[in-house]
């Protein structure tokens, strides 16, 4: 159960819990749909396993860790059927060891609360830092995703403001629409933030232009346009009520310089019910 390999290809974070299950069915259907190999990996730290009022020796909590991760192991390769399911024991805070290992990665997929988070959390902490703070692309898995048929035929729902953070984005939703098959609505809000506010025609211009800068590569993909005048986050929550995935950058516009994520990335982190793609800029588009 070694760390060092260069190419991880879908990388779930696992512990044991029921959110953690339904990421790594999700990835499971990723790494199917990509013909990549599935990386599930577990990290052991002080918080893991969570028994109450119970300290174990070192030797006892690595048993326990390797346990719970060849029992992830054991699902993830009755859902895959075909493809290479990987282990991966690593140690540490599990926020920061799962974002080392995302460098590597084509995508890594959390739930949105693990096994020690407190129940009611929109967002476990470990989920909202690994999707503020990981390389590339992060999906946290959250709300209602399903096999089915209706569910299938949803589409994939990206919010953009042109800027070069939601471009990357944008990249991603086209590559998820491809694979799914299904039509891509993209949202622009022209007045999310006061310091956007007076943009609205240069908002709208480089929207247009990032859609259509994508679309030649996807020529299939069938694009929905949603401007509005409002906010980027109601825009998104409507839009998302009735999807199978919601894509936002990490940091659009109107981003305090410095953040790792933007106001309208966490409020659909916090809130969405569908699965979530937080993209961060520079990795793709």
């Amino acid at each position: 159960m070694g760390d060092g390999m260069t190419d991880s290809g879908i990388l779930a974070g696992y512990d044991g819990s029921a959110g953690a299950e339904d990421a790594l069915a999700w990835a499971v259907r990723e790494a199917r749909s990509r013909g990549c190999a599935l990386t599930v990996c577990l990290v052991q730290s002080p918080a893991f396993p969570a028994a109450p009022g119970a300290a174990r020796h070192d030797g006892e909590a690595r048993r326990a860790a390797e346990q719970a991760l060849a029992s992830g192991v054991r699902l993830a390769r009755g859902l895959m059927a075909q493809g290479e399911v990987r282990p991966l024991l690593a140690s540490g805070p599990p926020a920061a060891a799962l974002c080392e290992k995302s460098v590597n990665a084509q995508i890594v997929v959390v739930g949105f609360r693990g096994r020690s988070d407190i129940p009611g959390l929109p967002i476990g902490p470990v989920s909202l830092q690994v999707a503020a703070k990981a390389s590339g692309r992060v999906v946290v898995v959250r709300g209602i995703w399903r096999h089915v048929e209706a569910h299938a035929h949803l589409p994939i729902v990206v919010g953009t403001d042109g800027s070069p953070g939601s471009a990357a984005a944008v990249a991603f939703a086209f590559e998820e629409a491809v694979l799914r098959e299904t039509e891509l609505v993209a949202v622009c809000a022209l007045a999310d933030d006061a310091a956007v506010v007076g943009l609205a025609k240069l908002i709208r211009e480089e929207f247009e232009e990032v859609i259509e800068r994508h679309q030649k590569f996807y020529p299939g993909v069938a694009v929905r346009r949603k401007v509005c005048d409002g906010s980027a986050r109601v825009a998104l929550r409507e839009a998302g009520a009735a999807a199978q995935m919601v894509v936002v950058g990490a940091r659009g516009r109107g981003g305090i310089e410095g953040l790792p994520l933007g106001s309208v990335g966490l409020a659909v982190l916090t809130s969405a019910h569908a699965p979530v793609a937080v993209v961060h800029s520079g990795d793709l588009g």
